[in-house]
């Protein structure tokens, strides 16, 4: 049963909460400005993404407070100067990273109160984040304010002039996803965690085209062991194997006599290890059956 809500209907924070709970993980923009005074502002945000590499240009959304409808002390500061440096956080630094998002006064410093070390920029006025793995200068090139209610979002549009990155995350002079062990943010009090437990692979669909979960025939389609994963992989198959192949697979592996089910079960377990063309054999061959 689908429960179906009109937006305009639900009061703010329930909206924010869905919203949030459903649209996640999400990527927190640890965001450091100064106001026109030189006063220092450290804020996360996670309503954010990169969104062009060529320029690189990423965008964040400091909202209305929903409780006030004042604006964040980062909106403000960026549009006093139009600066801003995205700090990325990793778990090491999160619970300091919450602290921070305190809503202090405008004259406090969140280096200060989380315990973050202020390291000056190369080409931006507001300091980076010391802890941080990586962090992006950015120049702010538009500021889009969405509404004037509570809950409205600022979208603050910023371009990456300068990029720090600490050698301990690189291997091989590449960012390793392992190793930043980054976390993302989820509804309500809940975070998420990058670390390799969490993290799997999917490979890039084939330049050639794959055969789609279309060309699959239907007992392959409607399986009731298969997966929609299993699904996607076998449709990125270039092309099927032959009948002769398929009986040479077969034979090899001498599994002739095992049922349909016993085919597809095993077929699953092949394609969870990568092997995707003994897979579709063992699968076509079970609709022979």
């Amino acid at each position: 049963m689908i429960k179906t809500l009109d937006p305009t209907t639900i009061p703010q924070p329930e909206l924010y909460s869905i919203l949030s709970t459903a649209v996640a993980p999400r990527p927190i923009c640890f965001a450091s400005t100064v106001d026109a005074e030189g006063n220092v502002n450290l804020s996360p945000y996670s309503f954010f993404n990169v969104f062009s590499s060529n320029p690189p240009v990423m965008v964040f959304s400091p909202t209305r407070s929903g409780r006030d409808n004042s604006l964040k002390h980062t909106h403000q500061n960026v549009v006093e100067v139009p600066e801003v440096v995205i700090n990325v956080v990793n778990h090491k630094m999160a619970e300091q990273m919450s602290l921070s998002s305190t809503a202090y006064g405008k004259d406090v410093n969140e280096f200060v109160k989380a315990g973050f070390t202020e390291v000056p920029s190369v080409k931006v006025k507001p300091p980076r984040v010391g802890e941080s793995p990586v962090s992006f200068e950015c120049s702010v090139l538009e500021v889009v304010e969405l509404g004037q209610i509570p809950g409205a979002g600022n979208l603050v549009i910023a371009q990456v002039d300068m990029i720090h990155i600490n050698d301990e995350y690189l291997t091989d002079d590449v960012l390793d996803t392992e190793k930043l062990d980054l976390v993302g943010r989820m509804g309500g009090n809940w975070y998420i965690r990058a670390i390799k437990e969490s993290l799997f692979e999917i490979p890039k669909p084939i330049r050639t085209h794959g055969i789609g979960v279309d060309a699959l025939p239907k007992g392959i389609r409607q399986s009731d062991v298969l997966t929609g994963n299993n699904l996607g992989r076998l449709g990125n198959l270039e092309s099927v194997p032959s009948t002769a192949d398929i009986k040479t697979i077969v034979a090899n592996e001498g599994v002739e006599n095992a049922s349909k089910t016993e085919l597809h079960t095993m077929a699953k377990n092949l394609l969870e290890e990568g092997n995707t063309e003994k897979a579709m054999a063992y699968l076509l061959f079970a609709e022979s059956l």
